[in-house]
């Protein structure tokens, strides 16, 4: 269905095209990026990324049928002392794959590669409390609400809240009836 790529400069246009407005942008990506998104930004966030110990994980989700690019993930603060790390700018890109369960997908292998591959406990993630899609695509990959943070990101209409939600190792085994080598 879809395999998760390293993201490159060369993905960097494809995905300023999907940001349309400073409210899309805070929402996808929260207070660290300005409107409009630009190339210089992006190569700036790529840092992290390199070495045999990077702190994020950024990738282009790519339609294993066609090779379209669809759409955007990263984890971030990976954190290998404390085993956690955070999902972060997740992103449908293309408005013809929204709605079809792509989501999941990509928030189930991001999920196997920070527990299986970078062996963590702990995989976190935000999400503002009015995106109910993204929320249920969350839950349906098992991560839970731990709290909400209310009216904590000032937005153009107003101030916007979110909950933290996650999803610990032994709980991601226990829905998968198998245990994760390590």
């Amino acid at each position: 269905m879809v395999v998760l790529e390293p993201f490159t400069e060369a993905d960097f246009d494809r995905l300023i095209g999907w940001i349309p407005s400073s409210d899309f942008l805070l929402q996808w990506a929260g207070p660290d990026f300005e409107y409009p998104l630009n190339r210089e930004r992006l190569s700036e966030h790529l840092t992290g990324t390199q070495g045999e110990l990077p702190s994020k994980l950024i990738y282009k989700v790519v339609d294993s049928e066609d090779g379209t690019v669809i759409g955007h993930i990263e984890m971030a603060a990976v954190d290998r002392r404390n085993g956690s790390a955070r999902v972060c700018r997740v992103l449908v890109g293309d408005p013809s794959y929204r709605g079809r369960g792509i989501g999941t997908v990509m928030m189930e292998k991001i999920v196997e590669i920070g527990f299986c591959q970078l062996g963590l406990h702990r995989i976190e993630l935000a999400v503002f409390d009015f995106n109910t899609s993204a929320i249920r695509c969350y839950e349906k990959v098992g991560f839970v609400k731990e709290g909400h943070l209310r009216e904590c990101r000032k937005a153009d209409d107003g101030y916007w809240s979110f909950y933290i939600m996650a999803i610990l190792r032994q709980e991601w085994e226990s829905s998968r009836n198998k245990p994760v080598r390590r």
